[in-house]
């Protein structure tokens, strides 16, 4: 199996091949990280191939020092907010070498039927998009301050300030659901 740096050479020279292979090694964080910011199955998967076909587009540009994952998360985060902003998405085929493949249903997805992965849906779901992209990134895609604030394009305290918010609103609202389910 060849390395994300190795395919990312291949697919820079011109082979979609290896754009295929990244696109079936990263969809499924991309659409997990775009389900759960947008809240909407469908809309995560317009624009988890929309952060494929702009990845393709800018692939020439793309430099090494650049973690493969992070550029791809922000440039799914960049299009999710675009999205968001306009109120619909509409997508864009992508080249036909590189088309997203649905292996049946992930580990991921088998876990997130249990209740509590549900409910913790529902809680991010009420977070504002700042406070819920970066613990998303954070927490389930496991980047570094310097990664998310890359990511996001804001400094490092930012991203702190930011996690900080937003796990205690969290745990503000997991605290207001269950006290109220307890009464």
């Amino acid at each position: 199996m060849q390395t994300d740096g190795q395919l990312i050479r291949r697919a820079q020279a011109g082979d979609s091949q290896a754009f295929g292979a990244l696109v079936q090694q990263h969809q499924g964080r991309v659409y997990s990280f775009t389900r759960r910011l947008c809240s909407n199955p469908d809309h995560a998967l317009d624009i988890t191939q929309d952060t494929f076909i702009k990845a393709w587009q800018a692939l020439p540009d793309w430099r090494p020092e650049a973690r493969f994952e992070t550029w791809l998360l922000r440039i799914a985060r960049n299009t999710a907010i675009d999205g968001l902003r306009r109120g619909r998405h509409e997508p864009e085929p992508l080249p036909d070498d590189a088309v997203l493949v649905d292996h049946g249903p992930s580990p991921l997805r088998q876990l997130e039927s249990s209740r509590r992965i549900a409910q913790l849906e529902t809680l991010l779901a009420q977070l504002p998009l700042a406070q819920r992209e970066v613990i998303l990134l954070r927490e389930l895609e496991g980047l570094s301050y310097q990664e998310l604030a890359a990511a996001l394009d804001i400094s490092e305290g930012t991203v702190k300030s930011r996690l900080a918010r937003a796990r205690s609103a969290l745990l503000e609202a997991r605290h207001n659901t269950t006290g109220a389910s307890d009464e």
